[in-house]
């Protein structure tokens, strides 16, 4: 089974739980209560994604950064 390594964009809602997307797979998102569950939850949504789209070959993700924004409006 090959090894993949993806890019995962965490946030955290209004409620305080934690929210995972994957930017290089459209539509595989997660979300927990903790960052520990978090991580496992991710790793089942990504093996539950690549199991469903076989002929999907994933292009490895480059980093750029993070930049904040803080706009008054």
């Amino acid at each position: 089974m090959a090894s993949h390594c993806f890019l995962v964009v965490i946030e955290q809602d209004e409620d305080g739980k934690y929210i995972a997307s994957v930017p290089s797979l459209p539509g595989c998102h997660t979300q927990a209560d903790n960052l520990a569950e978090l991580e496992e939850r991710v790793q089942e949504a990504i093996k539950l994604y690549l199991n469903e789209n076989s002929d999907f070959i994933p292009a490895p993700d480059k980093f750029i950064g993070i930049h904040q924004v803080e706009v008054q409006a």
